[in-house]
């Protein structure tokens, strides 16, 4: 059963609830983020990218980037910018895009229910990545960005998320980049104490996005123990910051393949070839794949509607039926010769928030065949993390992000 606790956040002061929170630190590069951070002396890029207040060919793995961003920190804690709540709290942080809303609740995640697997996984994580959030952490001592978790909904938790924005102003409420972002402070003890009790019967909490953050919160706890062995596992480095969402109101986007050559096979060859596992139709107009087990195509500007054929399905697989698998196992592997998508420079990746408009250029620009995605669901993330598998490389594209200052975690 999940450990979720309320906390002590740090919090931006109730006229800075716009200025501060930032997107997180890994969805743009270093020259995006300096452009971003002009004229914006709060925002929170100022700790996650810290390199922005550094010169521009300081390496970001250097040692004064993490004391950069632990100086910047901690000067928006001590001018007021941000503030700490005086008891442990619970925090309803509601997002709003294009008409769908998704409410979840920010406290604090057991570093223990990741390692016993309460916590479950759906990705491999990459050392180096992971190496550079330990050390931002463990400098900053503080959780920055939140962990995106999903768990199967609750209706006692439903009902007491309800029955507090009903009866409670917002403490926060504003629109960033389009996306309306509102939270509520829960700072009843009671209710508190009902919701870390209605935690308690949750049978699991599953990594929705954040998995490189995740790991490297509890590589820094497990350093910290290491160093205090006689810890009693109350300590905050004990915890990490995560915000939790019911599986029913979350939405997984397309995450779409662009690939830049047809593994030296004229177009009519390609066809003839993927035909032997997919139907191939010609369609008139954009494809978005409108159920699982099809794909969009843009090859020579034109549209085509792809069927996977029923015998390259295997519905009893978790991770073999994603659509991700079927198009990796039976075309871009044999028949491109793209064996590892995660190191093989002749693909990309693209988010659905960036539509078939974006496919269409960069087979303009710089590649030469798109596919268009089916999205991957919630139950088949959380099928494959049940069965301790791990999804294929770019399965999952979330919106909105969450965004990381609204609320900070410190670890001592």
């Amino acid at each position: 059963m999940a450990v979720f606790k309320g906390f002590k956040a740090f919090r931006p002061e109730k006229s800075k609830q716009s200025l501060i929170p930032a997107l997180p630190y890994d969805v743009m590069n270093s020259q995006e983020a300096r452009e971003m951070v002009k004229d914006k002396p709060y925002s929170f890029l100022h700790v996650d990218k810290a390199e922005v207040d550094l010169p521009e060919d300081i390496n970001v793995y250097d040692d004064c980037v993490y004391q950069k961003a632990k100086e910047n920190l901690l000067a928006l804690e001590n001018s007021g910018a941000l503030i700490q709540d005086k008891t442990p709290c619970f925090y309803i942080y509601r997002q709003i895009m294009n008409g769908r809303s998704q409410t979840g609740i920010a406290g604090c995640a057991s570093i223990d229910d990741y390692l016993n697997n309460v916590i479950k996984k759906h990705e491999y994580t990459l050392a180096k990545k992971e190496q550079d959030r330990v050390r931002h952490v463990d400098t900053c001592d503080a959780n920055t960005g939140p962990i995106f978790l999903t768990y199967r909904k609750n209706d006692v938790i439903k009902d007491i998320v309800a029955s507090w924005t009903a009866s409670h102003n917002a403490e926060y409420d504003f629109d960033s980049d389009g996306v309306g972002q509102t939270v509520w402070v829960i700072d009843d003890e009671d209710t508190v104490n009902a919701l870390t009790a209605a935690f308690a019967e949750v049978p699991a909490l599953y990594i929705a996005d954040g998995h490189h953050r995740c790991a490297s919160a509890v590589r820094v706890a497990e350093s910290r123990r290491k160093a205090k062995p006689d810890y009693t596992g109350d300590e905050e480095f004990n915890y990490f910051l995560a915000v939790v969402f019911p599986d029913d109101e979350l939405e997984i986007m397309d995450y779409n393949r662009v690939v830049k050559d047809l593994n030296g096979r004229s177009s009519q060859k390609f066809i003839d070839e993927i035909s032997k596992c997919f139907e191939v139709e010609k369609v008139s107009a954009q494809y978005h794949p409108e159920k699982k087990h099809t794909f969009g195509m843009f090859l020579d500007n034109e549209w085509y509607r792809l069927t996977a054929k029923s015998d390259i399905i295997d519905e009893t697989d978790p991770v073999a039926r994603l659509d991700v698998s079927i198009l990796q196992d039976n075309l871009l592997c044999p028949v491109l010769g793209i064996e590892n998508p995660k190191t093989d420079d002749r693909i990309d990746f693209i988010g659905g928030i960036r539509g078939l408009d974006e496919l269409e250029r960069r087979v303009a620009e710089d590649m030469k065949v798109a596919f268009a995605m089916y999205p991957t669901t919630v139950d088949d993330l959380m099928s494959i993390a049940d069965a301790d598998l791990i999804m294929p490389p770019k399965s999952t594209w979330f919106e909105p992000k969450l965004l990381s200052g609204l609320f900070i975690h410190h670890l001592s």
